[in-house]
């Protein structure tokens, strides 16, 4: 909230913010009733072997896990280039998009991941996650915001004074703002509370 305005990301800027433009938009991902095990799932993303997968499989609280750590190994060493992609990008969505156990990638993203192929999009699901996630810091008065965070910074950077002043600049086609905020300087010099009082005392 700032002031009286409630300034949360709409479909249509993350849809720009991740260019899934070209995913249908009448596919939107649901868990289906009736999917694969995590095992097999698994098996079929990193194309290693039954023995492999189920050796490396933790039970972390009410879901089951990968280590991110076994994820970080394939990636170096997988001999497809293919299914080192896919590891990696399975990785980003677990430890960065869908965070649940510290350093593991939960069950419930190998899901979503394994339909991203069928061009379903994610934006409802990672959007869903960013509510969430700000619901339960606004209800609960505290915590700390981990779902889509990054995300969610690249979204609120986004609504900044862009190159030639254009507010729009995030829906050019040439246009990346991930690729934007990953160059840009980080100011760690600057402490939370800081932060808090430019938020607090933006202008129009």
């Amino acid at each position: 909230m700032f002031g009286k305005v409630d300034l949360v990301p709409t479909i249509e800027e993350y849809v720009a913010l991740l260019q899934c433009s070209k995913f249908q938009e009448d596919k939107v991902y649901s868990r289906a009733i009736n999917v694969p095990t995590f095992l097999k799932k698994l098996m079929s993303i990193t194309g290693m072997s039954e023995q492999w997968v189920a050796a490396r499989i933790k039970q972390k609280g009410d879901s089951k896990c990968i280590p991110w750590k076994s994820l970080k190994d394939l990636i170096l060493t997988h001999p497809d280039v293919r299914k080192r992609l896919n590891v990696f990008a399975l990785s980003i969505y677990g430890l960065v998009v869908f965070p649940k156990a510290l350093r593991h990638i939960d069950e419930a993203v190998t899901d979503l991941f394994d339909l991203l192929d069928k061009k379903v999009t994610p934006i409802l699901a990672i959007l869903a996650e960013t509510f969430r996630s700000l619901c339960a810091c606004r209800k609960a008065g505290k915590g700390r915001f981990i779902r889509c965070a990054q995300l969610l910074l690249t979204w609120f950077h986004s609504h900044f004074w862009k190159v030639y002043r254009v507010s729009y600049w995030v829906f050019y086609k040439n246009y990346s703002p991930l690729k934007e905020i990953v160059a840009t300087p980080r100011r760690d010099n600057i402490s939370d509370e800081k932060w808090m009082a430019i938020l607090q005392n933006l202008q129009e």
